[in-house]
C-alpha cells in the first residue's frame, strides 16, 4: 500500500520511527513524500497517490483497454481546468472544462492499481476529434482493434457524450465510417 507522508507520520508517529521503519525494511521510500509497505510499487500506484483526480487519457487510455500495443512514452492525463500544474517529465497533463473532463470517467483495476481512465466509447470519441493528430499506422491499429469489439460498445453512450461536443455530426460521421 502506498503513503504520503502525513499518512506515514499518523501511523510511526514521528520522523525517528519512520526512518527505523525504512532501516528495517518494514517501510520503503519511493520518492520525495510517498512511501510503501512493499519495495516495488507499480508507477500508476504512484500517478494514483500523487493525483487521484486525475484521468488516464489519450495514448496512454488506448494501451491500458488494449486498443494498442505500443507503449507510450509519456502517461497522458486529463485534470480539470483548474488544477494546480503536473511538473513530470513521465506525464503529459491536458486540462479541460468540468463538463467533459468528468464525462466518461471510470475507474479500473490494472495490473493491481486502482486507476481513473476514460471508457472506451469515450475514447473512441477522442480518436475520431483527434484523428489528425495521432499517426496513420497508430490510428489504423485503434480503429481496427475497435471495429472488432465493436458490438460491446455502447451506442447510447457514444450519442450522449458527442452532444457535449462542437461538431458532434461529424466525429459520428467518422465513427460510423470507420467503426461501423
Amino acid at each position: 500500500m502506498l503513503y504520503n507522508y502525513n499518512e506515514v507520520l499518523e501511523k510511526y508517529k514521528d520522523d525517528y520511527n519512520v526512518k527505523k521503519a525504512i532501516e528495517n525494511k518494514e517501510l520503503y521510500k519511493i520518492e520525495k513524500g510517498l512511501y510503501s509497505d512493499k519495495p516495488n510499487v507499480h508507477y500508476l500506484a504512484i500517478i494514483y497517490k500523487k493525483y487521484p483526480s486525475a484521468v488516464i487519457s489519450g495514448h496512454s487510455a488506448y494501451y491500458y483497454h488494449n486498443l494498442t500495443d505500443v507503449i507510450p512514452q509519456k502517461t497522458v492525463v486529463c485534470t480539470n481546468r483548474n488544477a494546480t500544474r503536473i511538473v513530470n517529465s513521465k506525464i503529459k497533463q491536458i486540462r479541460m472544462k468540468n463538463e467533459l473532463y468528468n464525462l466518461g470517467k471510470i475507474t479500473i483495476l490494472y495490473e493491481g492499481s486502482v486507476i481513473n481512465i476514460y471508457d472506451k466509447e469515450r475514447l473512441l470519441i477522442d480518436l475520431a476529434r483527434n484523428k489528425n493528430k495521432i499517426s496513420y499506422d497508430l490510428y489504423k491499429e485503434i480503429i481496427t482493434n475497435y471495429r472488432n469489439i465493436a458490438n460491446s460498445l455502447n451506442m447510447r453512450k457514444i450519442e450522449e457524450y458527442l452532444s457535449y461536443f462542437v461538431n458532434d455530426r461529424k466525429i459520428f460521421e467518422i465513427i460510423q465510417d470507420e467503426v461501423f
